[in-house]
């Protein structure tokens, strides 16, 4: 079986994640389900049905939209944290055209590069202004309120590469490691991808190959982070590592 260094994750928690754990727990993400009674005007006696447990299917596996960021960027938000109500869905369209500018000039800073290439001066207060921190920081500051994490996802989806994705879960993770001289969280999550970039390189492409090869699609590490930082504060890795060592791309790998 393939295999990988353990990740070294002080914002999921105090002990490496050995990389087994981490493939599993991605896998259990990816292919998680639940069972959901459910009744329709159709068939009003009700029926169990499976449905996704996790957001991969609702939210990573969503066509990615060109052009400006508008009303199909909320949508694709909403396939992970849930149905807004009509202010909470005026917010965070609001927020989007206000920070489709900010984003763009994240991208230009970062000229290609992925947020794991970038060096770490770009997170730090001390090379500011103008740095991709700065920029993000920026973002964040438009965050509608409580509807903050539809901004977030609506802009990782955008540029997974680049944005991280942040929630209400991962954002009380990742504060507590902040360091003087951060340019905010996000320089928690560079960090601990610089220090794991073997193991991290190893679960993006060993993942991606058996998402991508039963019809997913690929995982960037960045995304890979914020899976196993939000299962660890959710209580869920233990649920998402069983699901997926029962998972066929598992069966697969095994074989």
């Amino acid at each position: 079986m393939v295999t990988g260094p353990p990740l070294s994750l002080p914002s999921a928690g105090p002990e490496p994640i050995s990389w087994d754990t981490a493939l599993a727990a991605v896998l259990g993400y990816a292919r998680g389900r639940r069972a959901l009674w459910f009744r329709s005007p159709g068939s009003p006696e009700g029926r169990w049905v499976r449905v996704t447990a996790f957001g991969y299917e609702r939210f990573d596996c969503r066509p990615r939209v060109a052009g400006p960021l508008g009303d199909d960027d909320v949508l694709v938000a909403e396939g992970l944290h849930g149905r807004l109500d009509p202010a909470g869905w005026a917010a965070v369209r609001s927020a989007l055209d206000e920070v489709g500018p900010l984003a763009e000039a994240v991208a230009v800073r970062a000229d290609g590069r992925a947020f794991w290439e970038l060096p770490p001066g770009e997170l730090s207060v001390l090379e500011e202004p103008g740095t991709v921190g700065a920029g993000l920081r920026a973002v964040d500051r438009h965050g509608p309120g409580r509807h903050r994490d539809h901004l977030s996802a609506a802009l990782h989806h955008r540029r997974p590469d680049l944005v991280p994705l942040v929630s209400s879960t991962t954002r009380r993770q990742l504060l507590s490691h902040v360091e003087e001289g951060d340019s905010g969280l996000e320089a928690v999550v560079h960090r601990e991808l610089r220090a794991n970039a073997e193991a991290f390189g190893a679960l993006e492409t060993v993942a991606s190959g058996l998402l991508t090869a039963t019809g997913g699609v690929p995982l960037t590490r960045l995304r890979l982070h914020d899976v196993l930082v939000w299962l660890s504060g959710s209580l869920r890795l233990a649920h998402a590592v069983a699901v997926g060592t029962q998972s066929p791309e598992w069966t697969t790998l095994r074989a």
